[in-house]
């Protein structure tokens, strides 16, 4: 696991290499730009895939890392198609949250098509809390108690299954360039001649990625958006910057 001294502004989950930049990257490329830092954990090797292999997965993570400029990525090893509810993954997240102690975590969506989606985000909503308890012991990779640290925002980005988004981003500005960050994940997508199919290296996939983001982005106003689902009401203290 790589190891970084300092806390970020946002953490992105993905129960899988790739999640979070087929979902959520071109916001974490904006937060970037903006100045603040983000990190990404990936929950699983995705060594399940139909395409691809553990270490493919793994180079192309470490790939999209550098082309995205995270602060940090870590993969931890719950196990693709065994990502179980229990205290185990359950503290390893926790454990997650607490080294980089971020402002904003986001999350697989609680709706999905694949099981481990779904199984992923009730795992990090609980962690996100359970962090917070005291008196709930963690350990980091010398063995010292980690400290509490709740997040204080929660959003779930979307994935297949359509849902209307409690809020949608601009992301005109960073949608092409994270596309990088997708692309990183070569193994996974459309190459002529490349068998067996799946549901997202049809030759239509990416076109597909690009026309659910300039549909969110239709509804603001703008060219892309990135749509995301709320878990409580944020506040706002900077009104006039709250518009697209």
């Amino acid at each position: 696991m790589e190891h970084s001294s300092e806390n970020v502004y946002a953490l992105a989950f993905g129960a899988h290499p790739d999640d979070v930049e087929l979902s959520c990257g071109a916001t974490l490329l904006k937060i970037i730009r903006e100045g603040r830092s983000a990190a990404v954990c990936d929950l699983t090797k995705g060594e399940l895939g139909t395409l691809g292999s553990a270490a493919t997965r793994k180079r192309e993570s470490e790939d999209a890392r550098d082309v995205m400029g995270y602060s940090a990525r870590v993969r931890l090893d719950l196990g693709d198609g065994k990502l179980w509810y229990n205290e185990k993954n359950l503290h390893a997240v926790i454990g997650v949250i607490r080294r980089f102690r971020p402002t904003v975590v986001f999350a697989n969506p609680p709706e999905e098509r694949h099981p481990d989606h779904i199984k992923a985000s009730r795992l990090i909503a609980d962690a996100v809390y359970y962090a917070g308890l005291k008196q709930l012991v963690t350990l980091d990779d010398t063995g010292k108690a980690q400290d509490p640290h709740r997040p204080p925002h929660l959003f779930h980005y979307l994935q297949f299954r359509h849902i209307e988004p409690d809020i949608i981003v601009d992301v005109s500005d960073t949608f092409q360039a994270s596309r990088a960050g997708v692309l990183a994940f070569g193994s996974q997508f459309y190459r002529e001649g490349s068998e067996p199919r799946t549901l997202i290296n049809r030759k239509e996939f990416l076109t597909g990625l690009e026309a659910r983001a300039r549909y969110f982005g239709e509804q603001i106003g703008t060219m892309y958006g990135e749509g995301l689902l709320t878990t409580g009401t944020p506040g706002i203290r900077n009104f006039t910057g709250l518009f697209a």
